[in-house]
């Protein structure tokens, strides 16, 4: 079987996808920033010398994050 070609992106379809990928972007720097901004706030409120909060949901937030990109783009 031959393979249909592919019609050219118009101007429309990459704005689009500039929306998309930036907008997948935003929300990956959101959690990552959110849960590192929660972690540092825990860290000072019970006055931990070591940041196990901040270290922990910023590993959190990363996967978290990633499991949202790899959903967004499966779709």
């Amino acid at each position: 079987m031959a393979s249909e070609p592919t019609k050219p992106e118009t101007p429309a379809d990459q704005a689009s996808n500039v929306a998309k990928y930036s907008g997948i972007a935003f929300t990956m720097l959101a959690i990552i920033g959110l849960s590192a901004w929660a972690g540092t706030w825990l860290d000072g409120h019970f006055h931990n010398t070591t940041p196990y909060y901040t270290v922990g949901l910023m590993v959190l937030g990363l996967f978290v994050a990633l499991y949202q990109v790899i959903r967004s783009l499966t779709k």
